[in-house]
């Protein structure tokens, strides 16, 4: 796998729209080619070489490239934008929409990311090592699809409205979670290994959320049905099953109502 690095050496009075930054626009290109590709700061068209400096080619194909990005990009949005395979390593901190759309790679992000990470994600892995905004792994703004496939790890804390119509995939959170998650969810899963807020799988139809903390206040649409044991993201504890959102519609699958599934480690 080839290794461009693009490090800031200009950081923009406004906030960059980079979606070039990505393993599928930067293949098969050297980098006085990748310096030429095309970014917006607010509606100003520019070049990434005015903001980065750029080391380092491409690989042939998306699969064969890996992207290392360097210093202050928390100004700088769509990085990863709609990447389909190959590799992105962020040093530091990165602003909304890492990985918005994704289809397939890997991302790695040293610090925190924004709002909106992993919108629509629809395949690949998202690591995060410090916390994540609101809205990660939710659908866009006026739109029903959510999250459909791929991984999401927070080693820290996340923020509201994670999962908002998730469809599939899987979000672990390590750390705290804010309210509303799983809002009109049809599938997927989340696993909290901290504490969660409130309003857990609101108007959710499907999918599953596992919580290894406290939750400070139930939903009242979900019914406790039992106590399972269970082995979740490696860990294997004993868990308070209910059903929800009682509230909402939901669809039969061989005469039988299919319901979400809320856990609470007991």
């Amino acid at each position: 796998m080839d290794t461009v690095t693009i490090t800031m050496k200009n950081a923009p009075a406004l906030y960059l729209e980079a979606d070039t930054i990505s393993p599928d626009a930067f293949a098969g290109k050297s980098a006085a080619q990748i310096a030429e590709l095309p970014v917006f700061e607010g509606n100003n068209p520019s070049t990434l070489g005015k903001y980065f400096e750029v080391t380092g080619n491409a690989g042939a194909t998306a699969a064969d490239t890996r992207i290392v990005v360097k210093g202050d990009v928390k100004r700088v949005k769509y990085i990863g934008f709609r990447m389909t395979a190959g590799e992105i390593v962020i040093e530091g901190s990165a602003d909304q929409y890492v990985g918005g759309w994704m289809k397939g790679g890997k991302i790695t992000v040293r610090g925190n990311v924004d709002a909106f990470a992993a919108t629509a994600m629809k395949g690949g892995e998202m690591v995060i090592e410090g916390n994540a905004g609101n809205y990660l792994g939710a659908a866009y703004r006026g739109d029903w699809r959510g999250m459909s496939g791929g991984k999401i790890l927070v080693k820290g804390n996340a923020g509201s409205d994670v999962g908002m119509y998730m469809l599939g995939g899987e979000i672990v959170i390590n750390g705290n979670c804010d309210v509303h998650v799983m809002t009109h969810a049809e599938g997927g899963r989340v696993i909290i290994r901290g504490n969660a807020a409130s309003k857990l799988g609101g108007q959710m139809v499907e999918g599953d959320i596992y919580v290894f903390g406290s939750i400070d206040v139930m939903m009242p649409g979900f019914k406790p049905v039992d106590e399972v044991e269970l082995t979740v993201d490696g860990t294997k504890a004993k868990f308070a099953h209910f059903i929800g959102d009682t509230g909402e519609r939901h669809k039969k699958k061989k005469g039988v109502v299919v319901y979400g599934n809320l856990y609470k480690k007991i």
